[in-house]
């Protein structure tokens, strides 16, 4: 399935997050300089997203993740942790523990 964006449901996402943190759309407006109020109510309202731009300068005003704002069909990601080795043999018995565990999650 290809990932696509949801608009409503990020609009709803989008709108909650700014209601949880106390911040208006006149807020936001002003945070980033926008020619009116209206867009920011587009993008509450499901009916346009914020270019990528604005989408990252939201993250940092907001204190999420793009991810965090926007809503879509798309799997979770979960980040592998980094392991540094000292030695191969450390590293060989990790390749094993993680070749272990993809058998026991088949």
């Amino acid at each position: 399935m290809f990932p696509t964006i949801n608009l409503k449901e990020t609009g709803i996402n989008l709108h909650r997050i700014m209601d949880n943190r106390g911040i208006t759309p006149r807020d936001i407006k002003e945070f980033l300089n926008l020619g009116s109020v209206q867009s920011v109510y587009n993008w509450c309202n499901g009916l346009n997203m914020p270019t990528i731009d604005n989408l990252y300068a939201l993250s940092q005003f907001l204190q999420v993740t793009i991810d965090e704002i926007i809503c879509g069909n798309r799997e979770a990601i979960i980040p592998e942790p980094i392991v540094i080795m000292a030695n191969s043999r450390t590293r060989r018995l990790y390749a094993y523990y993680k070749q272990l565990n993809r058998m026991m999650a088949a």
